[in-house]
C-alpha cells in the first residue's frame, strides 16, 4: 500500500534514512520549540554568521591599514608638524624642536631660489609630459598595426623601466658629457655640432638635456597605457567608418580620439603627478645645476633636508610640493570617475 502524504497541520514528514520512522512535529505541536524560539533562532544564527564576515574581512583589512599608517600616514603628518618647527641635527640630541609656526613656509618662499624652482618644475613637467605623451601616442598608433616582431619592439619598449634610475642617469651622464660624451662624438663626427656643447654644464643647454632624459624614461609607460586604450576600440567602428569615408587622419579624429580621451586624460593626470616630484634623475644628471639651471622644488627640498640639514624649510618646501600633487590627485580621481561613467 502506498503511503500517504501527510496531512497539513498535523506532521511534517522528513527524509530519513531507511528504515527510520524518526519525524519532526509540526511547530506548536507538543513536545516542539515554539515559532518564536525557532525564529529567534534564526536570527541568531544570521547575526552570528554576519559578525563572522565581518572579523574576517577587518583581518585582511588590518595589515593594509597597519602599513598605510606606518609608512605612509605618519611620515606625512611628522613632516607637516616639521614644516612648522626649528629642526636641526641638533634636534636629534637635544630633542628641542621650537615652535616657528609659518616661518619656514616664509623663509622658502622668499628665498631667491624659489621662484626659479617653480619655474624650472613648470617647464620640467610641460616639457616632459609634451614630450613623453606624443612620442608615446605615436608608438601605440604604431605598434596597433599587425606586422612581424610587433611584439619583440613592444617589448623593447620596456627597457627604460628596467632599468634602475641610478644606472640611466650614469649611462646618460656619460652620453651627454662634453668632452668624451657619445653624443658630442656623433654630431661632430656628421658636422653638426663641432664645438661639443655642454649638454648638461650649461646653463641654457642643462635643463633641455634633463626633459629630454625624462621623456626618454617616461615614453613606457604612456605607449602602454595608450596602446592597451587603442585594443579596447572595436574594429567595427573603424569599418563602418571607413564605408563613411573617414580613414586615415579623419579616422582618428571621429573615431580613434573620441574613444581614446578619457585614457588620455588619465595618462596625463598621472603623469603630471610622477613627473611633478621626480628627483633621482636630476640628481643624477646634475644636481640641479649649473647655477641652479635644473632646480625644481624637489630637488631644492632634498638640498635644504639633506645638505643644509635644515629639515624644517625642507618639510615646508615639500609640503608646497605635496599640495600641487594633490591638486592633480583630485583632477586625476574625478577624470577617473568621468571615464568609468562613459
Amino acid at each position: 500500500m502506498a503511503d500517504r502524504p501527510p496531512l497539513s497541520g498535523t506532521t511534517h514528514a522528513i527524509p530519513q534514512p531507511a528504515g527510520s520512522t524518526r519525524t519532526r512535529p509540526p511547530a506548536g505541536a507538543p513536545g516542539s520549540p515554539p515559532a518564536g524560539d525557532q525564529g529567534e533562532g534564526r536570527r541568531a544564527g544570521r547575526r552570528s554568521l554576519r559578525r563572522r564576515e565581518r572579523l574576517a574581512a577587518a583581518a585582511f583589512l588590518l595589515p593594509a591599514a597597519a602599513y598605510m599608517v606606518l609608512f605612509f600616514g605618519y611620515p606625512v603628518v611628522k613632516n607637516f608638524l616639521m614644516s612648522f618647527q626649528k629642526y636641526s641635527t641638533s634636534t636629534f640630541y637635544t630633542g628641542e624642536a621650537p615652535w616657528v609656526g609659518l616661518g619656514n613656509y616664509r623663509s622658502v618662499v622668499h628665498s631667491s631660489v624659489f621662484s626659479k624652482a617653480m619655474l624650472n618644475t613648470a617647464l620640467f613637467t610641460v616639457g616632459s609630459i609634451v614630450g613623453q605623451f606624443v612620442i608615446g601616442l605615436s608608438l601605440a598608433l604604431f605598434f596597433r598595426r599587425r606586422f612581424p616582431l610587433s611584439g619583440v619592439l613592444r617589448s623593447l619598449l620596456l627597457l627604460p623601466w628596467l632599468i634602475p634610475l641610478i644606472v640611466s642617469g650614469a649611462v646618460w651622464r656619460w652620453i651627454l658629457d662634453k668632452d668624451n660624451g657619445a653624443l658630442n662624438r656623433f654630431l661632430a663626427g656628421v658636422h653638426l655640432a663641432p664645438g661639443h656643447p655642454g649638454w648638461l654644464v650649461t646653463t641654457s643647454l642643462a635643463l633641455v638635456a634633463v626633459i629630454l632624459v625624462n621623456i626618454w624614461l617616461g615614453i613606457p609607460f604612456n605607449a602602454t597605457i595608450l596602446y592597451g586604450g587603442l585594443q579596447d576600440i572595436p574594429e567595427e567602428l573603424y569599418e563602418a567608418a571607413s564605408l563613411d569615408g573617414a580613414t586615415g587622419w579623419k579616422a582618428f579624429r571621429y573615431v580613434t580620439w573620441p574613444l581614446l580621451r578619457p585614457v588620455v586624460s588619465v595618462v596625463l593626470v598621472l603623469g603630471v603627478v610622477y613627473t611633478i616630484k621626480v628627483l633621482d634623475i636630476i640628481l643624477g644628471l646634475t644636481n640641479g645645476g649649473p647655477a641652479h639651471a635644473t632646480e625644481t622644488i624637489a630637488t631644492q627640498s632634498y638640498h635644504l633636508s639633506f645638505q643644509q640639514f635644515d629639515f624644517g624649510q625642507g618639510a615646508a618646501l615639500g609640503n608646497i610640493l605635496i599640495a600641487i600633487s594633490l591638486l592633480f590627485s583630485v583632477v586625476y580621481l574625478r577624470a577617473n570617475r568621468r571615464a568609468v561613467d562613459e
